[in-house]
């Protein structure tokens, strides 16, 4: 049986780097930060509102597991 909480899943962007230590951790900025990513890598405007919906579910435990989800988060 595995536990959903502690698996590894795949990065969905994973040469997209985004800087996201020594920032402000204010959730807003995490948003942001990533969203410009995206944007930047040339992704759609509609995958990126995906990544929203899915950052701005939970608590901030997830929206940083989201983070590190989507892209290669240093």
């Amino acid at each position: 049986m595995s536990d959903t909480a502690t698996m590894i899943l795949p990065v969905r962007y994973p040469d997209l780097n985004v800087k996201l230590s020594g920032r402000d951790g204010n959730a807003f900025v995490l948003l942001a930060s990533v969203a410009n990513g995206l944007r930047w890598y040339g992704v759609e405007q509609a995958e990126i509102d995906k990544f929203y919906a899915e950052a701005k579910a939970g608590n901030y435990d997830a929206l940083l597991r989201t983070c590190m989800a989507w892209v290669n988060v240093t």
